[in-house]
């Protein structure tokens, strides 16, 4: 069954209200080069959406993913099921489910291209607020 939750004009899943919170925690801590990739088209992916972004520093990085889960918890009462990463913060991964949150190093980004894993995933690139 499918939540829905009502934001401003049209009903959105909460998957995508979560999307847009954890964007919004990201850009608050000038994380860069957002993409999210919509995989809820795609059969046997492991969650609907991912969303992958940078940060220049392990201190960034740490920030980020630090305003990712206060966004999301005070704005939607969600917490992630699991985050792992914090100890070295070159890579950190926060699940939420059905949305996995990637922030990395630009290198390790760059080494694992994320963003190529299913070439069949709708990406959207997030401009960069300057």
């Amino acid at each position: 069954m499918k939540q829905t939750k009502t934001s401003g004009r049209k009903a959105t899943s909460l998957s995508e209200e979560l999307v847009k919170t954890i964007t919004e925690g990201i850009q608050e801590k000038k994380g860069s080069d957002i993409v999210v990739a919509d995989l809820t088209k795609i059969e046997g992916t492991i969650c609907k959406y991912f969303i992958i972004c940078q940060g220049n520093s392990p201190t960034q990085v740490e920030a980020i993913a630090e305003s990712v889960g206060d966004f999301a918890r005070e704005r939607l009462k969600e917490k992630p099921t699991h985050v792992v990463g914090l100890e070295n913060a070159q890579w950190v991964a926060m699940d939420y489910t059905d949305v996995l949150v990637h922030i990395f190093l630009p290198d390790v980004r760059e080494y694992y291209d994320l963003e190529h894993l299913w070439d069949d995933a709708k990406l959207t690139h997030i401009p960069n607020l300057d």
